[in-house]
């Protein structure tokens, strides 16, 4: 279905209607302060695995982010952040940022495979944030993208809709988003550093 939410002033019901897809295993895809996304609770090793088979990517080899509600969340998931870090994402978040930081064993299993580090998003996004806050655990995140290289990523909910409807359970239609990614900064080392430069200015 094609679920249109307010991106501000989300309607609870319709915030109910996804909350209970997700933790029935089901798979959104939903609109960010960057671009459209595909996700699924990050407590449902069945909705992981959908994903991986849409996005045409071996479990263990998939390199999804994982989106929080707010940096006292991301800290269930993560090694302690030294000062800067802290004090960069504090000034940064929510906003269009993907930080990739040093995980620790609250990721589960399935979705870390061991890996080190873990790519965290809190999105400026009253629509994702409220998710997140209502189903009680982070999302993960993988973009959706769009068969023309120039436009890359697809902007449009009745479009998405339309190529995922058989796919995915929901589609939110929260407005158009943008057509550019995230920027990613490594902050797992000891200094900072630039990944991909993104919709948000490069903070550093």
């Amino acid at each position: 279905m094609i679920l249109r939410i307010d991106k501000n002033n989300p309607d609870s019901n319709r915030l109910k209607k996804v909350i209970d897809c997700l933790q029935n295993d089901g798979i959104i895809i939903y609109p960010t302060d960057t671009v459209y996304t595909l996700g699924g609770s990050i407590n449902s090793k069945k909705a992981y695995e959908k994903i991986c088979r849409i996005k045409q990517i071996e479990p263990k080899k998939a390199n999804f982010s994982m989106v929080c509600y707010d940096l006292s969340h991301i800290s269930e998931y993560t090694l302690n952040l030294d000062t800067p870090t802290f004090k960069l994402m504090k000034r940064t978040l929510p906003g269009p940022y993907t930080y990739i930081l040093k995980a620790n064993k609250q990721i589960p299993s399935y979705y870390g495979y061991n890996k080190k580090t873990i790519g965290i998003r809190v999105p400026n996004s009253n629509i994702t944030r409220e998710i997140v806050h209502q189903l009680g655990c982070p999302l993960f995140s993988a973009s959706i993208r769009h068969d023309d290289r120039i436009l890359e990523y697809i902007t449009d909910a009745e479009e998405i809709y339309e190529i995922y409807k058989n796919q995915v359970d929901i589609v939110i239609d929260g407005d158009s988003c943008h057509n550019i990614a995230s920027t990613i900064i490594d902050c797992s080392g000891a200094e900072p550093e630039l990944i991909r430069e993104g919709l948000g200015e490069i903070p550093f």
